[in-house]
């Protein structure tokens, strides 16, 4: 029940990025719209902990962030700078090497008409180990807008107030992997949209 605008790179179904690599563009960066996805760091944890972005995109109108701050891991959906919603691992994050991961899975289906994204929820592991799980009410429906992806620091203006951009991450971050492989339905009328745009 997933709509998504469509997009003009080849489709795929998992991304690998690495760290300090350029801002990806909105229009190649994962669709993570009304989808279920999960977004899964390789990180090292040095003796005192780190902090920082481990991935964002967006800005203060709308985008996600997935981020360690004060020995937690934390992911925020901040809705068209409406609202930000939140959920925080109920552990610290240890040291060494550690596998942190956000996954969403949608419990209904996206009202884009009214600029509602598919409701869902939102679960956070450290180490294959549930941590933190929250219900988000709604969620972006089609764009985070022209800020684009960036990995291991907030390009351009911070997608939450909670910290200030870029926010880089001090410890030492080996690859992050989107994977989108959930079901989708296609939004034909956009898509017709973006061909006529071509022409």
């Amino acid at each position: 029940f997933a709509t998504v605008r469509p997009q003009i790179a080849r489709p795929r179904d998992r991304y690998t990025f690495y760290p300090n690599l350029s801002v990806v563009h909105p229009q190649v960066a994962p669709l993570v719209f009304n989808r279920p996805h999960s977004i899964t760091a390789e990180v090292e944890i040095p003796a005192g902990g780190a902090e920082g972005v481990l991935l964002a995109q967006g800005g203060v109108s709308g985008g996600y962030v997935f981020y360690v701050k004060e020995d937690k891991l934390h992911y925020i959906h901040n809705y068209l700078g409406l609202e930000a919603f939140k959920v925080t691992s109920s552990i610290k994050v240890p040291e060494g090497e550690t596998t942190l991961r956000y996954e969403f899975e949608p419990t209904g289906a996206p009202d884009p008409r009214n600029g509602r994204g598919a409701p869902g929820r939102g679960q956070l592991y450290i180490n294959d180990e549930l941590v933190g799980n929250t219900e988000f009410p709604t969620t972006v429906p089609l764009t985070f807008g022209i800020e684009g992806l960036s990995c291991v620091y907030d390009f351009g203006e911070a997608v939450s107030h909670e910290y200030h951009a870029p926010f880089a991450f001090t410890g030492t971050i080996k690859q992050v992997v989107t994977d989108i492989s959930g079901d989708l339905i296609e939004d034909d009328e956009s898509r017709v949209r973006m061909l006529m745009s071509q022409q």
